[in-house]
């Protein structure tokens, strides 16, 4: 009788494949499985007292509180220096001298010029002097013909002599009284040379006090007392000054104050106050820790890529002359602080279960049944 097809013996390799699937699916299936079932791992942190510090973070550049530009107003070749980088200088120190020989020409000119403008001017007080002897000798000359006209007259009127001879006196005395107003007017006239004369003196007088501050300009000193912190020029370089001073020397005035301007976001210019502490550190000291204190906040806004930014100036002490202008800082504004206050970590403030969104819990997810 033929056996039973249902009773025929397996295939050994089909009993391994079936094997071999089902370990891979119990391997692929078992860390769903144990997620699933794991329990929820919680951290925890203590609540305690403290002090709380909210701060505002940036960073700035180091600068002197007063820093002076010394530059020259005049052209020429610089001939001497006289300071060097981070030389210490006084008020009224020689720093630097341009070539004077042109300028000392032009005080000699200008000094020639006065000279003249004085000798025109005597020349012309000496006329009106002699203009004011002839019209008193004019005066006296007619004093003279009014006399003997008064005289001739009398004499006309008694008929001691001619009518003609009466009529010369007249004719002579308005002679030297027109000789008068003619002299008057030449008195007149070199009043105003005088007068002229004068205001060329003082002209000449001014032109000479510009030649010599352009030659006291030659000299290059020092407005300040403080240190050589930066200097643009050479012994030989030509300085050009047409519209605008050039910059020779940087004079910090005292770096043993110092201060760092920092641009503060617009979101935080709000809590910035005056004389609110700040700590800040630089790079050239890791590790080490500088303070200061807000001493001002500069309303002019600065726009750099739509980001709007505020200076605030951050005044500190430098006795040692640790700190340099030019060097960044990375400050903290101390904006508000409380002490003795319950603290717990943000995170715990930021905690969300699985499942909630906003507060409020997520609905089950709806299983889809298929119809009949």
């Amino acid at each position: 009788m033929p056996a039973d097809p249902l009773r025929r013996r397996v295939p050994r390799w089909l009993v391994a494949v079936a094997l071999a699937l089902v370990a891979a699916a119990a391997w692929w299936g078992w860390p769903s499985y144990g997620k699933a079932s794991a329990v929820p791992a919680y951290r925890l942190a203590k609540v305690e007292r403290g002090s709380l510090t909210a701060t505002v973070s940036a960073s700035g550049t180091l600068s002197a509180v007063k820093t002076v530009l010394v530059g020259s107003q005049i052209s020429g070749q610089v001939k001497e220096l006289y300071a060097d980088f981070n030389s210490p200088v006084k008020q009224g120190q020689l720093l630097a001298r341009i070539g004077p020989e042109t300028y000392e020409i032009r005080v000699r000119q200008a000094e020639a010029d006065l000279e003249a403008a004085r000798t025109a001017f005597l020349q012309r007080q000496s006329d009106t002097a002699a203009q004011r002897s002839q019209l008193l000798r004019a005066k006296l000359a007619w004093d003279d013909a009014k006399r003997e006209l008064d005289r001739k007259e009398s004499l006309v009127q008694k008929g001691f002599i001619s009518p003609a001879e009466r009529d010369k006196a007249v004719f002579a005395e308005q002679t030297a009284a027109e000789t008068i107003r003619t002299v008057e007017a030449q008195v007149k006239s070199t009043d105003a040379q005088v007068a002229n004369a004068s205001a060329v003196v003082k002209q000449r007088e001014a032109a000479l006090a510009s030649a010599r501050n352009e030659l006291d300009k030659t000299r290059i000193t020092a407005p300040v007392d403080g240190v050589v912190i930066s200097r643009q020029i050479d012994a030989g370089q030509t300085v050009a000054a047409s519209l605008n001073a050039p910059t020779l020397f940087t004079i910090a005035q005292d770096l043993r104050e110092m201060q760092v301007e920092v641009a503060i976001d617009e979101s935080d210019i709000g809590r910035i106050r005056s004389d609110q502490p700040v700590s800040f550190t630089v790079d050239a000291f890791p590790g080490r820790t500088f303070q200061g204190r807000v001493t001002q906040i500069r309303k002019a806004a600065q726009s750099v890529q739509n980001v709007v930014t505020y200076t605030v100036v951050v005044g500190t002490q430098n006795p040692a002359l640790t700190l340099v202008p030019g060097m960044t800082a990375n400050v903290r504004i101390v904006t508000d602080q409380r002490d003795n206050v319950l603290k717990v970590p943000n995170a715990a403030l930021r905690f969300r279960p699985a499942g909630v969104t906003n507060g409020k819990a997520e609905p089950a997810p709806v299983a889809a049944t298929r119809g009949p």
